[in-house]
C-alpha cells in the first residue's frame, strides 16, 4: 500500500455478496482464497482512533446493540480502519457457531437487557475483509493483498478475531466445514477487487444444505399447542411482477421465536394480500396479510417443479438483509 495522500474514511460501505455456486474446478483451485461461511449477521465496522461504529448490511447503526465489540476500539487504539466481517454467538451446549443463538441478540433495544445477553449470550466479531486502512482506500486491491494487510492490524481479542483463510486447497476447506458443522465455504478469487453493494461471482458460496431467504407477506394461525400464536408463516421472493408466493413454513420455532415474531407481525398488519397472483385457497383461509418488510432464512430440502419450498425449516430473521436484496437460489 502506498504512503500517499489520505482519504478520509467513508461513511457507509454496502457489503460485497458472493453468488451461490460449486467448488471451483481443480485447475482453478489454485486461483481462489477460501473462507468458512460464518453463520452470523453480516456487518461493517468502523474504528477511528478507539471509537467504534457497527453498520448492518442494510446500513443501519446497530452499535448499542453488541457492546462487546466497543473495546475493539481500545485495543486498536489510534489505528484508523473499516472492516467487513460477521457477527456470530456460539450455542452454549455444543459450543459451535449457530445462528439460531445469536437469534435473541438482534433485535434488542431496551439497554437493561442487552447488557444481561451480552454477559448471557457474547458475541464476537470474525473479519474477513479490510475495506479501509489509516487513510487508505483499500478495496481496489486485490483480494490476497487486503487479507495481508488485515491479518497485520492484529485482531485477536476476547470478541474479535481474524478467521483463517486458505490459498487453493477448496475441498480440504469444505470438508474441514462440514466437520465443524458449518454452513459451507465462500470461494474468492485471489486478484479480485471488493465491489461494494454488488453481488460478485469473484465470491462463490458453496454450502452444504440448501438456503433461501425470504420476505414474510402473511401468517396463519396455529392449532393445538400452538393455539393463539403463529401456525406458519406465508412466504415469498420478489420477481419481475411483484412478490412471488414460494410457500409456507411452519417449523424450526421456538417460543421465544414466536413471541419475537408475533410483536414483529403485529405491527405490519394490512388487509390485502402483499403477494402477485393468486395463492391457492387452502393457503389463503385465515391468512393474516403484512407489509412485506421482513426478511428471514429458510432451510429446505429442495424447490417443488411449480417454485414452492419442499420441507422448508424456519432459521431465524435477517435484519441486515431488506426485501429487495433476496433472490432465488437455484
Amino acid at each position: 500500500m502506498s504512503s500517499g495522500e489520505r482519504e478520509p474514511m467513508p461513511e457507509l460501505v454496502r457489503p460485497m455478496a458472493a453468488t451461490l455456486g460449486e467448488l471451483p474446478a481443480p485447475d482453478r483451485d489454485a486461483e481462489f482464497g477460501y473462507e468458512m461461511k460464518w453463520d452470523g449477521l453480516r456487518a461493517v465496522v468502523h474504528v477511528d482512533r478507539g471509537q467504534v461504529r457497527v453498520v448492518s448490511r442494510n446500513e443501519r447503526d446497530i452499535t448499542e446493540a453488541y457492546p462487546e465489540l466497543a473495546a475493539l476500539g481500545e485495543a486498536l487504539g489510534s489505528t484508523r480502519v473499516v472492516l467487513d466481517g460477521e457477527i456470530v454467538a456460539r450455542d452454549r451446549s455444543t459450543g459451535r457457531i449457530s445462528f439460531a443463538a445469536l437469534q435473541p441478540r438482534i433485535h434488542l433495544r431496551d439497554p437493561s437487557r442487552i447488557q444481561r445477553l451480552s454477559e448471557q449470550v457474547p458475541v464476537t466479531y470474525l473479519a474477513f475483509d479490510l475495506l479501509h486502512l489509516d487513510g487508505h482506500n483499500t478495496m481496489g486491491l486485490p483480494y490476497r493483498e487486503r487479507r495481508k494487510l488485515l491479518e497485520s492490524v492484529g485482531l485477536s481479542g476476547p470478541h474479535w478475531d481474524t478467521p483463517p483463510n486458505s490459498a487453493g486447497g477448496g475441498a480440504n476447506v469444505l470438508a474441514a466445514s462440514k466437520q465443524q458443522g458449518l454452513e459451507g465455504i465462500v470461494a474468492k478469487r485471489l486478484d479480485s477487487v471488493y465491489e461494494p453493494g454488488r453481488r460478485s461471482k469473484a465470491w462463490i458460496k458453496v454450502k452444504h444444505a440448501a438456503m433461501q431467504e425470504v420476505v414474510v407477506g402473511g401468517w396463519k394461525p396455529g392449532k393445538g399447542r400452538r393455539a393463539g400464536t403463529i401456525g406458519s408463516l406465508l412466504l415469498g421472493i420478489p420477481g419481475p411482477l411483484g412478490l412471488e408466493y414460494v410457500g409456507q413454513v411452519g417449523t424450526g420455532f421456538t417460543q421465544q421465536i414466536l413471541d419475537d415474531l408475533g410483536a414483529n407481525l403485529g405491527t405490519l398488519e394490512r388487509t390485502t394480500s402483499p403477494f402477485a397472483g393468486a395463492l391457492p385457497p387452502a393457503d389463503t383461509k385465515d391468512a393474516h396479510w403484512v407489509t412485506p418488510t421482513l426478511v428471514g432464512e429458510v432451510q429446505l430440502s429442495e424447490w417443488t417443479r411449480d417454485g414452492r419450498l419442499r420441507h422448508p425449516t424456519w432459521r431465524g430473521l435477517r435484519p441486515d438483509k431488506s426485501p429487495d436484496e433476496v433472490v432465488r437460489e437455484s
